[in-house]
This record gives C-alpha cells, sequence and structure tokens, in this order.
C-alpha cells in the first residue's frame, strides 16, 4: 500500500514527530536517525519508497514478509519496534546538529533503560558514532552494553547509501538477527 503524501502534508512535515513502536522487553528495538519528511507527513517510519529498511528487515529474517511501513504496528508482534535518536522530522538527516544527535542518544539511553529490550539496533553508523560518542564505532556488535540490553549499529538503509547494496544490508540485518537468536537461545 505505497502512499504519497501531499504537498501540504510535506510541507507541513518539517519538525513533526512520530509515535514510537515499543513496548516492554522487545527482542529488537530498532532506533533509526530521524524521521524524513515523508515519514513526518505520514506518521509511519522509513516511509519513504526509495528506504531499503523494510526490505533489509525481511531479508535479514525479521519478517515473514516485506511489510509496508503502514504495517508498523504489526512488529510489535514479532518482538520488535522502532524509535529514532532524534524525533523531529528533516529533509535531510545532514540537518541535524551534533548536540541534538547527542542529546538523542541520552534520552535514547532511558528509553532503553525503562523499555528493556534484549538489543538495541541504530540504523545509522555515523549518528550512532555522535550519538554515542563513539567516533571510530564500525557496523556490527558493540562493546557498550545498555543494562541488559546489547547494542548494534547498522548501515543506514537510504536510498542514499550507495555504498551498501540491497544484498549487503540484508546481510548486516542477518548478522543481527542470529545474534538475536544466540541470545535468545542463551
Amino acid at each position: 500500500m505505497s502512499v504519497k503524501p501531499t504537498r501540504d502534508q510535506l510541507a507541513a512535515a518539517p519538525g513533526s514527530r512520530i509515535p514510537d513502536v515499543l513496548e516492554p522487553g522487545l527482542d529488537v528495538l530498532f532506533c533509526g536517525i530521524n524521521p524524513g519528511l515523508w515519514s513526518g507527513a505520514l506518521g509511519w517510519h522509513f516511509a519513504r519508497p526509495g528506504n531499503r529498511f523494510w526490505p533489509a528487515l525481511h531479508a535479514g529474517g525479521f519478517t515473514p514478509r516485506v511489510f509496508d511501513p503502514s504495517e508498523q504496528r504489526a512488529l510489535l508482534g514479532l518482538g520488535l519496534g522502532i524509535t529514532n535518536v532524534v524525533e523531529r522530522a528533516t529533509a535531510r538527516a545532514d540537518e541535524l546538529s551534533n548536540e541534538e544527535l547527542r542529546d538523542g542518544g541520552r534520552a535514547l539511553v532511558e528509553k532503553v533503560r525503562e523499555y528493556r529490550p534484549r538489543w538495541l539496533a541504530v540504523v545509522g553508523i555515523t549518528a550512532y558514532r555522535v550519538a554515542f560518542g563513539e567516533p571510530k564505532a564500525q557496523v556490527g556488535r558493540q562493546e557498550r552494553r545498555l543494562g541488559g540490553t546489547g547494542v548494534w549499529a547498522l548501515p543506514n538503509p537510504s536510498g542514499l547509501n550507495a555504498h551498501w547494496s540491497a544484498a549487503k544490508l540484508g546481510e548486516a540485518f542477518g548478522e543481527l538477527r542470529q545474534a538475536v537468536i544466540e541470545s535468545c537461545e542463551a
């Protein structure tokens, strides 16, 4: 169900916020950088058609099929959720200041402490580096833990991130999926 926001919706989207898809005890809380204008206009995470989050989620083994952004609440039944480092919608992530990302990182730590997901997966390595003050962090499992929550950094699934093909994104999400399975078995 691909929906295109109207011109008026897009014009009103800057600065808007999208509610988290979140409940206590999830297996993975995926954390985007911040909502884009399409997401802000429609109220769905990763809503822009060129964003590869939903296909990567499926390719990584998290969902039985590629979900439409309008189905985001169905993730809760799979033990998955979505939030953002910074809540406000912008046209591009580079419109965010480092201070906003660091403030968002501190707020995210508090959210994780409250909701206690098994894993926090930050979708965007550059945002992760700034938000958590780890400039040399690489994609994958992080040394950092937030209480009992493991931390993982994933590549940004934006269509603008040409460094990561759809297949490579799926592999990166699949590595996290394997870690989730292993942590559930432990």
